[in-house]
């Protein structure tokens, strides 16, 4: 009987894993330098509680922004119609952006395929989340992502109060027994 060893494995799955450790090794690292006044004084502040509005896709109010929404005079903004054509074509589906108001900061609502986003590792949800977040953050957006069943999968959240603006990412994992929980 044949017992394949680790260097029998293709090279893909030798440089994807070590990528993976390699990031995972780097935000460990990063976690362990940040001095802890530091992290108490600058706070991150918590993700919007607000549920998450799904007929706005279909009737959008003057406010908001999706991806069917064009500006015919500008940019529109946030614009995140480059990330989705280029890369997450089939994981990101919609998204709906809210300007900033009194009670809470700006923020988009990411609305992501179920079955695409089951079939991913933690390490590729959390570059996805990343990814995305930085493309909102350039514009002072928050971001939350949920499925179309409007269960909260992860969430990016900066404060931009300070420069450059701190932010953080959290995500929910289910395990096989399908309870969450958050990281």
């Amino acid at each position: 009987m044949y017992i394949p060893k680790l260097c029998d494995r293709p090279w893909r799955w030798r440089s994807y894993r070590q990528t993976s450790f390699s990031l995972l090794l780097t935000i460990t690292l990063t976690a362990l330098l940040v001095p802890p006044s530091l992290a108490q004084t600058r706070s991150i502040p918590s993700p919007s509680s607000a549920p998450l509005e799904l007929d706005l896709l279909t009737k959008p109010k003057d406010y908001v922004i999706t991806a069917t929404t064009i500006h015919p005079e500008r940019l529109t903004v946030p614009s995140l119609w480059w990330a989705q054509q280029n890369s997450e074509k089939k994981l990101l589906d919609n998204w709906i952006a809210y300007p900033a108001s009194n009670k809470e900061p700006a923020r988009v609502d990411l609305i992501v395929n179920q079955q695409i986003w089951s079939l991913l590792e933690y390490m590729e949800r959390y570059d996805f989340v990343n990814r995305l977040g930085s493309a909102a953050r350039n514009f002072g957006y928050n971001v939350r992502v949920f499925n179309y069943q409007k269960e909260p999968l992860a969430t990016y959240t900066c404060n931009f109060s300070i420069s450059p603006a701190l932010c953080s990412i959290q995500t929910t994992i289910k395990n096989k027994i399908g309870l969450e929980r958050l990281l």
